[in-house]
């Protein structure tokens, strides 16, 4: 039977500067934790460039103009690895912006869905393990000739509508993204983050009920920040606009509501007043 054990407070903050460590310097290190100059001399050289060169990383519907999923340090590629294993960071942007593995031949990330836990299929009805690790992605398993499969073509329905392979992967610079009206949410020191921007960063497209992603807002309604919540909210709390207007009120969860039943309602409520349209 497995034992318990406790970590005292000192434990618990060098187990918090680990963890940030970690999400600056990610693999960087090459397995060997840096010494306090290394890891200073790291900062000072790449926390600025990401300030400035960030790459916001989405898998897109062209069509709705909709990032149905926000690429993350731990979000898989179509070779297997994860985003924070591809090059993330730049000194300066190429054009066109191409991100190779660094732990295979993949020469640029690229996002495929799952159903579920399970890969989805090919039309050529081979999973993607079955395929090239460079674009177009051609099947290693179809045999040749002029049905050969060139390209992986996934026809699985993505939770906004549309098939997989009507999907495009966008990558852009901060100053791209302000131009199409998408969320960039505050800068960040940390390594591979994409396009994530907050909480809501991590739902689907269809179900971002708050399209800044960066947190509860004005149209989301929620309660009032309190000293018991999240360190994130807190840290953010100036940066939200008020909450005490009538509109803010009326949209705030009611006593006894369910998640379901305020998520409904507020649902209705852009509906009805056009909010989709204007955001």
């Amino acid at each position: 039977m497995a034992q318990a054990f406790t970590i005292d407070k000192h434990g618990q903050e060098s187990l918090d500067e680990y963890l940030e460590y970690k999400r600056i310097v990610g693999d960087d290190d090459n397995g060997r934790l840096f010494t306090e100059a290394e890891y200073e001399a790291y900062k000072k050289k790449w926390i600025p460039i990401r300030m400035k060169n960030r790459i916001y990383v989405a898998f897109h519907n062209s069509d709705r103009d909709m990032d149905c999923k926000l690429i993350g340090p731990q979000t898989p590629c179509f070779c297997g690895h994860r985003y924070i294993n591809h090059k993330t960071d730049f000194e300066k942007v190429p054009n066109p912006i191409k991100q190779p593995c660094r732990n295979c031949v993949c020469d640029n990330f690229h996002f495929i869905p799952k159903n579920g836990s399970q890969p989805i299929r090919c039309t050529c009805k081979h999973f993607p393990d079955d395929h090239a690790l460079k674009h177009p992605y051609g099947c290693k398993k179809c045999p040749t000739g002029p049905k050969k499969c060139s390209e992986f073509k996934g026809s699985f329905t993505c939770d906004c509508g549309a098939a997989v392979y009507k999907h495009i992967m966008v990558k852009e610079t901060k100053a791209e993204r302000i131009k199409r009206g998408k969320p960039v949410g505050h800068d960040v020191p940390y390594q591979a983050m994409g396009g994530i921007t907050g909480f809501s960063s991590l739902a689907p497209g269809v179900d971002r009920l708050d399209p800044s992603g960066i947190g509860p807002s004005s149209a989301g309604g929620g309660a009032p920040i309190q000293p018991g919540d999240h360190p994130f909210l807190k840290m953010h709390a100036q940066s939200l606009p008020d909450r005490k207007t009538p509109q803010t009120q009326q949209l705030q969860r009611r006593e006894g509501e369910s998640d379901m039943e305020y998520f409904e309602r507020l649902y209705k409520w852009k509906q009805k007043t056009g909010y989709f349209l204007k955001n």
